[in-house]
């Protein structure tokens, strides 16, 4: 069975403490539908940036951005990588929030056959790797981790998801997710993909315990401000043979939870800084508009003036600006004209 061995240091308590804060922080604020929605596509964007950027695609983010906006034909390997995790980020964001996801073995394979579709034969797509793997380094491309050999992956992930369950409601949320993801690396169960893999299955184990990363966060964008701290961190060097039992979580534990701090920080900077930006500033008339709408779906000029003083002529004004900013768009004519959301 899997038996981890890490110790809950005090930073690691402070850590989980400090995250549980910080979401109910921003859980418990109330922000504009259509600020949340910039900050999804955001995350969606810096996740496929920087979960295929961690192993070694060189592809810009602005780039990234253009690709999953335009969807372009005749793809390269790179392209189809980014399109494939933003692909595997939407379906499974979905399932998440249909409650439809359920965290298995087939729930792993199938993020793996997502994201290397086109990029490696399908007898390895969404299936455990039946040879011996090396892991290289990434700067000198030599061979630096012997994982486990491949008769005993079955049995291994087996061992990390019966872990994973038995655990739940028992172990902090945090603490699972993390031992979960070192590990996973560590069996490294695929041909390739084990680190976009380990990082999508960590965030659907997070968001059925609690935490949804899907939205708002990337702990992907920490991972990748400093690759070599990250692998540093996740994975081992030798045989695995040799190191299993010597093999400590704590420090990497402490590392996944400052990860995620840094990239709740960011999001709430964020948010923030969409709201309070000089040329997209909106004033508290123009927060009951859109709140309004995103509570009834839309809202007309009659539904207004029952919100504010403000008099006809500067109520148009108020919907006008909007409509200038992007965050609204006008239906109908006349007096069966109201105001939605506009869609990105």
């Amino acid at each position: 069975m899997f038996n981890p061995k890490f110790i809950i240091t005090p930073k690691l308590l402070e850590n989980i403490k400090r995250i549980g804060i910080l979401v109910a922080d921003l859980n418990n604020r109330r922000f504009p539908l259509v600020t949340l929605e910039g900050l999804e596509r955001d995350a969606r964007e810096i996740s496929a940036y920087s979960s295929t950027s961690i192993e070694g695609n060189p592809l810009p983010l602005t780039e990234v951005k253009r690709i999953i906006k335009n969807k372009p034909l005749n793809l390269r390997d790179s392209e189809k990588e980014v399109l494939n995790y933003n692909k595997a980020l939407g379906l499974l964001n979905r399932e998440i929030e249909d409650h439809s996801v359920n965290f298995n073995l087939a729930l792993i394979l199938r993020i793996q056959r997502i994201i290397t579709n086109g990029l490696i034969s399908k007898n390895n797509a969404g299936k455990i790797r039946q040879e011996p793997v090396f892991v290289n380094d990434p700067r000198t491309g030599r061979p630096i981790y012997l994982p486990p050999d491949h008769q005993d992956v079955p049995k291994f992930l087996e061992n990390l998801i019966g872990y994973v369950k038995e655990n739940e409601g028992k172990l902090d949320p945090l603490i699972i997710a993390g031992l979960f993801h070192k590990q996973f690396v560590i069996i490294h169960p695929f041909t390739d993909g084990n680190g976009r893999t380990a990082r999508l299955a960590t965030k659907v184990l997070l968001a059925n315990m609690g935490l949804n990363t899907f939205n708002l966060f990337s702990f992907e964008n920490y991972y990748n401000q400093n690759v070599t701290r990250y692998f540093q961190n996740v994975g081992l060097r030798g045989n695995y043979y040799e190191l299993e039992d010597s093999v400590d979580f704590t420090q990497w534990l402490e590392y996944f939870t400052d990860g995620i701090i840094d990239e709740v920080l960011r999001v709430g900077k964020a948010l923030e800084t969409k709201i309070l930006s000089p040329e997209k500033s909106l004033k508290p008339y123009h927060q009951k508009i859109l709140q309004f709408i995103e509570e009834n779906g839309y809202i007309t000029d009659k539904d207004y003036a029952k919100l504010t003083t403000r008099a006809k002529p500067t109520r148009n004004q108020d919907f006008n600006k909007l409509i200038g900013l992007g965050l609204i768009e006008r239906h109908g004519k006349g007096k069966a004209t109201y105001y939605k959301i506009k869609v990105k």
